[in-house]
């Protein structure tokens, strides 16, 4: 007999702590919630102070029974649930079905999963927060009472399998929104003027800056005409040389929106990808000798402070890799704003001095490049700023004003282990100019005018979206992943070439609850709700207060709705082409991982077709079939002979119909970094690459 019983949701997470813990501790996992609402009925007594009624969740019997039969075994039960609402919600739940005192010193908390950090996690155990509780309750019903209520009439009007929260309706009207400023967009043309210039033997480049000391921008070709005249000859003086030291700070290290946008960026991983291998990270991996061991601290939190013990650590490591010139000298203050909880640290390395390279053998490929992004962003966060020398050089000819500019990098600091990306796929390089002094005659090379129309603002990437929700308050760490998997699921918005696009049912859903609902939808009234649920974390306020002033105005807009919105019918859209089964024309209908073709004789004829895109280019292998656009079962797409099964030739980059100049053999457009570039598959053959 186990003189303590330890339950924590993972038997990941179970496995870890048992060995830490030693032979007298027995640690089971509750494979997280034991009881929640019912799923088939509304579950609140809204007339009896939003009492929920919970219930053990289907499936869940075998465990809790074997969670109770170990409970009366031991001693002492500790509650090790993750640190956050949710955690603290499945304890209490635990505590209520187990028959433990709330009030007992039955809970444990820590942030990292090492030996050094469960064992001081024990030492301190305390009771249940039910300010904590009552928040994620607080959440719960309020997501119960708007999904109930709203979701039914959208079934009733609209169609079946829709959906509507506070979160994901905002973040599809904020994508919804973004598409009609790009529809509304009108460009405006506007020109610049590069020039190439010649000192001696060192080329650099500049733009036109303006005429007669004023900066001036060029918006019609009229404007360069006047401007090209003006210009005699090829020589232009020096006017004006400017050299000056930037400094640049690294950024803070990964709190959740954080990194699920930074693994958009560089790793290409969806935000729900990203949260599953963090997870796993954080609850432990078997790194052979050493046994089983959480990498990282917990993955949900909205905080940048970081323990002392892992700063000296950091500071340390630094000093001995690098040298003592890279160690920042600054203490590293957190920034916080109205929304941070601050329950925990930041996302960091349980240990910096487990490299990645040292963990290359026990982790996969995807873990692996989750966890040296984790890892380089901390150390670089407690890394001197780099220092970069700039130059700007003004040249004139005749008061027209060219300028060149430059850069190098003087002492990289935090630059050399880590840089943040950013939404373009910029990245900052040297930039050299020669040395140039005032008074200096310098040639003209090429001078060549361009003419540009403005672009519309760009549509919302994950790595954006995430980005825009956090800065407008809505939703927590936690939402931003299941919201964006959500919205696609329902057929709301759809992800081409990694950017979200609305569907027709997302625009009639938005705006049915827009007309309906509109404080579902307003960002301001979302984000003061998240204010509400931290308050009553916070123990400031009473969370049936906080649900009975929500409700009252949302009962009267559900009768409104219930009696004036109008059924919306959704016709399906000609396809063009007739069932090869029955032939009665084929439609396009959406299904759940997007538009597919289906008989318009549905249910008598059940015939489907994917929708495949023929890109015009003969197959190279058969020369019979035409190459078209395919999507594997993880939806990356690849290009393969419509004659398949007949013809397997594949190709993960786009052929393009022309061969190749020096062998004849097929181009293919390779995607890189800087962008597109065009390759033979056979010979060397490259051509220039385009952004």
């Amino acid at each position: 007999m186990s003189d303590f019983l330890v339950i924590v949701e993972s038997p990941a997470k179970a496995k870890t702590i048992e060995r830490y813990l030693g032979k007298k501790y027995k640690v089971k996992a509750s494979m997280g919630h034991i009881r929640d609402l019912p799923k088939s009925q509304m579950g609140v007594d809204v007339e009896n102070h939003f009492d929920p009624k919970y219930i053990t969740i289907r499936g869940k019997g075998p465990v809790l029974k074997e969670l109770k039969t170990a409970a009366k075994k031991a001693k002492k039960i500790f509650l090790a649930a993750d640190p956050d609402r949710e955690g603290e919600a499945i304890a209490w739940h635990l505590a209520h079905s187990l028959d433990l005192d709330v009030s007992s010193e039955c809970r444990v908390v820590f942030n990292e999963i090492t030996k050094e950090a469960i064992k001081e996690s024990f030492k301190h155990p305390r009771a249940i927060n039910m300010d904590l509780v009552d928040s994620q309750q607080a959440r719960r019903i309020l997501d119960r009472l708007v999904g109930y209520n709203i979701s039914p009439l959208l079934w009733k009007k609209v169609k079946k399998g829709l959906s509507a929260g506070r979160v994901q309706s905002v973040a599809v009207r904020l994508i919804i929104e973004r598409e009609q400023e790009i529809e509304r967009f009108e460009p405006e043309e506007y020109w610049t003027i590069a020039a190439d210039f010649l000192k001696k033997n060192e080329q650099f480049s500049g733009l036109f800056y303006g005429r007669d000391q004023k900066k001036l921008d060029l918006k019609n070709e009229i404007e360069v005409k006047s401007i090209m005249n003006q210009i005699k000859g090829k020589n232009f003086t020096v006017q004006s040389v400017s050299k000056k030291e930037r400094k640049r700070n690294p950024a803070p290290p990964f709190i959740t929106s954080s990194l699920q946008q930074e693994a958009a960026r560089k790793l290409n991983f969806r935000a729900k990808k990203t949260m599953m291998l963090a997870q796993q990270l954080y609850e432990g991996i078997d790194l052979g000798k050493d046994g089983t061991v959480g990498l990282i601290t917990y993955m949900r939190t909205d905080s940048t402070r970081i323990s002392e013990t892992a700063q000296n650590e950091v500071s340390d490591y630094i000093n001995q890799t690098y040298g003592k010139d890279f160690v920042s000298e600054i203490k590293r203050k957190d920034k916080k704003n109205s929304n941070t909880q601050d329950a925990h640290e930041a996302i960091r390395p349980t240990s910096t001095l487990r490299e990645p390279s040292s963990l290359k053998a026990y982790l996969s490929r995807d873990q692996l490049r989750l966890y040296k992004l984790i890892w380089e962003r901390f150390v670089a966060s407690h890394m001197a700023y780099a220092v970069m020398d700039t130059m700007s050089v003004d040249l004139v000819n005749e008061g027209i004003i060219f300028r060149a500019t430059g850069s190098k990098v003087k002492f990289p600091g935090f630059m050399k282990v880590y840089v943040e990306g950013n939404d373009d796929n910029e990245e900052e390089k040297d930039k050299m100019l020669p040395d140039l002094q005032e008074g200096d005659k310098i040639i003209s090379k090429d001078i060549e005018p361009k003419q540009h129309f403005t672009q519309p603002p760009p549509r919302y990437t994950e790595a954006r979206l995430v980005k825009t929700l956090e800065e407008l308050g809505i939703g927590r760490p936690s939402t931003y992943a299941p919201t964006l998997d959500t919205i696609q699921k329902r057929g709301y918005v759809s992800l081409d070439n990694k950017r979200f696009i609305p569907t027709e049912l997302g625009g009639i859903v938005l705006e049915l609850i827009l007309e309906f609902f509109p404080e579902i939808l307003d960002v301001e009234f979302t984000a003061k709700m998240e204010n509400s649920l931290d308050e009553i974390e916070e123990g400031n306020v009473e969370w049936v207060k906080i649900l009975d002033e929500f409700y009252r105005d949302f009962e009267k807009r559900l009768e409104i709705a219930e009696n004036e919105m109008k059924e919306v019918e959704i016709k399906d859209e000609p396809a063009g082409e007739d069932c090869e089964a029955c032939n009665n024309p084929m439609v396009f209908k959406m299904g759940r991982y997007g538009k597919f073709m289906a008989c318009s004789n549905f249910p008598e004829c059940r015939n489907t077709k994917a929708i495949v895109k023929d890109i015009g280019v003969q197959c190279p292998k058969c020369e019979k079939g035409n190459i078209i656009e395919r999507k594997s079962k993880k939806r990356r797409i690849f290009y393969g002979c419509d004659q398949f099964p007949g013809c397997d030739f594949l190709s993960w980059d786009k052929p393009i119909a022309r061969k190749c100049p020096k062998c004849e053999k097929m181009l293919v457009e390779k995607k890189l970094k800087k962008g597109l570039q065009v390759q033979c598959v056979e010979c060397d053959y490259k051509e220039e690459t385009q952004k």
